[in-house]
């Protein structure tokens, strides 16, 4: 497999960073994750435009445009030659020489297998458990996933697959999704305020308005639990249901009807867009 780093290719086993770097150091990174389906990435330009918009959020100077990175990332798919995978970018704090400031940003980027989710998670979905938390600046996609790996044990504990963050009973996001639930008026919600915007999420709301009302609003954790149908977004899970929150079964427990119907528009809509 191959990687790059700072416009250089290199076997992946072989490819570093100094010790020194802020992204070693301190976790202070900015980084971006798409998939590619035959051999195309998908949403590339979503997901450059939040790339760079976290890079400049952390206030770090980057030696390469959009585009060139956006360059990078054929060259590297051409490279590896692999027809579905996933892409991961990252700017990191750059060698930091006191290990506290930033320095000229290094950027890695790497492509990785992907797997979809079970079909059976797709046909029954999963638990989850909630935890208040509020993530720092959340409007940025950056490499600080302290309490999302520090709750894997937690979650594995309690059977579940994910943790649902919320802040004084309002439901924010996942450590790597978004949340969506369906209420007894058929009308889709999310949340506005408090989240990193995933790119599954976005171009769900430009799909959804033809199925149902959708309104962007604060959500409590009691109405999470009282959804009629509930799912989480990413670019890795597409549209994921949810079955159950906490001790609470969502509806039947199983995916519900626009559940299933918005999962199937957005494969849809996916491969259209690959064209």
């Amino acid at each position: 497999m191959i990687a790059l780093i700072n416009g250089s290719f290199s076997n992946i086993e072989e490819a570093s960073l100094h010790v020194s770097d802020l992204s070693i150091q301190r976790g202070y990174a900015a980084f971006d994750f798409l998939r590619t389906l035959h051999s195309q990435p998908l949403f590339i330009d979503d997901h450059l435009d939040r790339f760079f918009r976290s890079v400049d959020l952390l206030r770090l100077k980057p030696g390469y445009s959009k585009q060139q990175v956006k360059e990078f990332i054929f060259q590297l798919i051409e490279e590896n030659k692999m027809e579905v995978s996933g892409i991961r970018m990252m700017m990191t704090g750059g060698f930091s020489p006191g290990g506290y400031e930033t320095a000229t940003p290094n950027l890695v980027i790497t492509q990785h297998v992907l797997t979809a989710p079970p079909t059976e998670d797709l046909k029954q979905g999963i638990d989850i458990i909630t935890h208040e938390y509020q993530r720092v600046l959340p409007e940025i996609k950056s490499t600080n996933y302290l309490m999302g790996v520090w709750l894997q044990q937690t979650i594995k504990e309690k059977g579940a697959t994910d943790v649902l963050y919320h802040q004084n009973n309002t439901v924010t996001e996942f450590p790597r999704s978004n949340i969506f639930m369906v209420n007894d008026k058929g009308e889709l919600l999310t949340p506005q305020k408090n989240i990193l915007e995933g790119i599954t999420r976005k171009k769900l709301l430009h799909i959804a308005p033809s199925f149902m009302p959708v309104i962007e609003k604060n959500i409590t954790v009691d109405e999470i639990k009282n959804a009629a149908e509930l799912f989480m977004t990413s670019t890795t899970k597409r549209i994921l249901p949810i079955s159950q929150v906490d001790d609470t079964m969502i509806a039947d427990g199983k995916a519900g009807p626009l559940t299933i119907a918005l999962h199937n528009a957005f494969l849809t809509f996916e491969k259209e867009s690959i064209k």
